[in-house]
């Protein structure tokens, strides 16, 4: 059994280093005995999931024994069959890993399910298919990678830990920060007190798509080869749209949404650093400003979160209009003795400097801390080391399900407020909303038959 530490030392890195150029070599298995490989089928991989295919592949223990997507050009690896349209649109697949003809392809992922050589499976699926697809592959018995925003509704996230606990399987969330560098070594720093108590942090989500953003379309057929009702799982049936699917579902609200695909991000790496696990209570607002399309979500949006330690954090989604709100960085924590603000790459720390009526000049010393030797390491990859270490030794990883869903839910409660135009008083214990049924209605959804939660 190799250990979790030299794998990240010597798998992780040295993969990323080595990039695409290994991956049909890796995807094969060679060089690794087959008792040690983790065979790993994947459930979409257009977009994210084609991304995590090539990061799964650069992984030497990793052998692919089976691909399953509803757009058949996807699941064949066939650029040259890509509708015109999408590729018109970007984001479709570059398929740069090789997967041999030899490798089953599925368009349902229930038959890619009921494969004995799946040890486990990647989902890379839009946002309201994680829950069924999670715990159907946790009640067949296999491990899961699932990639965020982790659910559509809160309800979701809760089920989906008491199947993991129920099966004992090991699942990865992924909340690629988890597996940065820069935030492993902040984490226990900031809660040690490197700038203080915490009080306030902030990140944004910056796209100027005005004035088009997705379009207005009419609905169409899809394009051949497109399993629409299946793409659709448990939501309520509408006709398809080319500005919905394969991957402008993160501009409707019943698929996904920007506080979701961009906001658990940053929400899930500030919650993590101050070491707090909810919100107290949440207030938004926003909307439809400015921005001319189809979208169901705002344009923009900023939300407040109370914490229950007394912090503030403050998300917005500004996507009509520009500017850098964070200069150098990502995310800015302030607390009593300076401010943070960090990413990926590396860290500033600025001292506080003396309010009224305090007589002293500075209580911590400037800082500033940059990833050596180029680029940061490639922290989807290292997440992906981690599950697969985890697979074999059954260990915990680096983001479990009930951190996931922990960071997914203020997703959520951020869009529940808005839309209830409410502030919400939020109980943790028992994830409901204090005396609003309104809110409490929003938390999930009546599934479309067959679909259900288990």
């Amino acid at each position: 059994m190799v250990s979790r530490r030299r794998f990240l030392e010597t798998g992780a890195l040295a993969a990323t280093a080595a990039g695409v150029a290994r991956h049909a070599r890796a995807a094969s298995g060679a060089a690794v005995a087959p008792s040690d490989r983790v065979r790993v089928g994947f459930v979409g991989v257009g977009n994210r999931g084609d991304q995590l295919l090539d990061g799964f592949a650069t992984q030497p223990d990793v052998e692919i024994v089976a691909l399953c997507d509803v757009y058949a050009p996807y699941a064949r690896r066939d650029a040259g069959a890509i509708h015109p349209r999408y590729k018109a649109m970007g984001r479709v697949p570059r398929m740069r890993t090789s997967v041999p003809a030899s490798v089953p392809r599925e368009r349902d992922f229930r038959r890619l399910l009921d494969r004995k050589d799946v040890d486990a499976v990647c989902i890379a699926t839009p946002d309201h298919w994680h829950a069924v697809q999670t715990i159907l592959a946790l009640e067949a018995g296999k491990d899961v990678y699932v990639e965020k925003p982790l659910t559509i509704t809160l309800v979701e996230g809760r089920r989906m830990v008491e199947a993991q606990r129920r099966t004992g399987r090991v699942v990865q969330v992924g909340l690629n920060r988890r597996g940065s560098p820069v935030y492993q070594k902040l984490a226990p720093l900031v809660k040690g007190g490197l700038i203080g108590k915490v009080t306030m942090a902030r990140a944004y989500r910056v796209s100027d798509m005005h004035p088009r953003g997705i379009g207005r379309l009419s609905p169409e057929e899809p394009p051949p080869g497109f399993d629409w009702d299946l793409w659709l799982g448990p939501r309520a049936f509408r006709p398809y749209q080319y500005n919905i699917a394969p991957y402008v579902f993160r501009w409707w609200k019943d698929y996904s949404s920007q506080m979701g695909n961009w906001g658990v991000h940053y929400l899930d790496v500030i919650r993590w650093l101050i070491g707090e696990r909810a919100p107290v209570a949440i207030s938004a607002h926003g909307g439809r400003f400015a921005v001319d399309d189809d979208r169901t979500i705002p344009d923009t949006m900023e939300t407040t979160f109370e914490l229950g330690s007394g912090a503030l954090v403050v998300f917005g989604i500004y996507e009509a209009g520009g500017g850098d709100p964070i200069a150098g960085g990502e995310i800015e924590l302030v607390g009593t003795k300076g401010t943070l603000v960090a990413s990926e790459d590396g860290y500033v720390v600025r001292p506080a400097r003396p309010g009224q009526f305090q007589d002293w000049t500075r209580l911590v010393e400037p800082r500033e801390e940059k990833e050596a030797g180029g680029p940061a390491p490639d922290s989807t990859v290292r997440l992906i080391r981690d599950f697969l270490d985890c697979v074999k030794s059954r260990g915990t990883p680096w983001c479990p399900l009930e951190e996931g869903h922990r960071s997914t839910s203020f997703a959520h409660l951020a869009n529940i407020a808005l839309e209830t135009r409410s502030r919400l008083e939020w109980d943790p214990e028992a994830e409901q909303v204090k005396g609003s049924p309104a809110a409490n209605a929003l938390l999930h959804y009546e599934y479309r038959r067959p679909w259900t939660l288990g």
